[in-house]
């Protein structure tokens, strides 16, 4: 599509240009006016850091980094090329590397930005004003992670897995910038590609039935409550999370290795715990995982994890945490230690 000047005697064209071409650089330039303006790409969204690292490798930086009336977080990525390169992948690698980002984190993160572009403001009481709360929630905080990618021109390869991946419970945006030439004007026509605005409402419409059949499976999780036994001592009305990290521990603290506690649940065994090499505290050891993730190791997110301080299990030079993820097969996973350490004293039951 063309853009036209309408005159008294004709449609007048606008000449297409390139960003390159029209000196427009991507961080200098596009970066910066977009940071002022972030409502022209993702409209209700409050920038709170820009080129955002928490990483080793200074490369890996977010362009900028949002959140959302929501409380999402919003991943933004800008490129000057023509087809927009490989920016999905690297957007979707951040939006994982920020995804488990509490709200305090988040204040922190945005105290600096603050500092750093002299604005004035305290971080933590200008996201409780954005957000509406009046208090931080952390149950409702940075539940999902949008992206919105920018640039002058998305690929048939790039927009193709960018729909996909929307199909499976994703939320990328591609916004196209386009520029043009009017003499010594630069004009810029910004559109959405994905998804088409006339696409929009059946796409919340779909979200909004997700969700709701995502509440419903959840209003019929099992909240049982159960009473752990363990040489004598009773522990009552633990979830089951509770139930499996207190046995868990104290089969450790009993000199049992995690090696051999993994191996008695075999269908967790690779699973049950995540390890690092020394005796780390909660912080070193989410940085030693974090950055083991980001160098091609496994994924790794604290909130599935018992990783504090006083949740952490030192054995022989490695520190170890426990996974909080317990599903269906929770009493088979109690009765397969139980088993497979006959010489423990162990018993549980369900409380009414």
């Amino acid at each position: 599509m063309a853009i036209y000047e309408i005159t008294a005697d004709e449609f007048r064209k606008i000449d297409e240009t390139s960003f390159s071409s029209a000196g427009v650089r991507e961080r200098q330039d596009m970066q910066r006016l977009l940071r002022g303006q972030i409502e022209i790409v993702s409209p209700d969204t409050l920038v709170i850091a820009e080129e955002f690292s928490q990483w080793e490798d200074s490369n890996r930086r977010i362009d900028l980094l949002g959140i959302d009336k929501d409380a999402n977080l919003v991943v933004i990525e800008l490129k000057r090329t023509e087809d927009g390169g490989h920016m999905e992948l690297q957007a979707i690698r951040y939006a994982a590397m920020v995804s488990a980002m509490t709200f305090d984190r988040v204040a922190e993160v945005y105290s600096d930005y603050l500092t750093r572009n002299d604005e004035p403001g305290d971080a933590r009481a200008l996201l409780l004003d954005f957000l509406e709360w009046e208090e931080p929630d952390e149950d409702r905080f940075a539940q999902d992670v949008r992206v919105v990618l920018v640039s002058a021109e998305f690929s048939k390869e790039l927009t193709t897995s960018v729909i996909w991946l929307n199909e499976r419970g994703l939320d990328i945006r591609c916004i196209r910038i386009k520029p043009y030439r009017d003499d010594a004007r630069i004009l810029a026509d910004v559109q959405p590609i994905i998804p088409l605005p006339e696409a929009e409402d059946y796409r919340v419409r779909l979200k909004e039935k997700q969700q709701k059949e995502r509440a419903s499976r959840n209003s019929n999780r099992d909240y049982t409550k159960y009473t752990l036994t363990l040489d004598g001592q009773r522990h009552e009305r633990l979830t089951k999370r509770a139930a499996m990290f207190t046995l868990i521990g104290h089969l450790i603290r009993n000199g049992h290795s995690p090696t051999d506690i993994a191996a008695a649940i075999p269908w967790r065994q690779n699973t049950l715990f995540r390890a690092a090499d020394g005796t780390l505290s909660h912080e070193q050891f989410v940085a030693t995982l974090t950055a083991d993730a980001e160098n091609g190791e496994e994924a790794f997110s604290a909130k599935r994890f018992y990783c504090g301080d006083d949740e952490l299990f030192h054995v022989d030079g490695k520190t170890y945490c426990c996974t909080n993820q317990w599903g269906n097969r929770f009493q088979e996973c109690l009765n397969a230690l139980i088993e497979a350490f006959p010489r423990e004293t162990i018993a549980f039951e369900a409380c009414e």
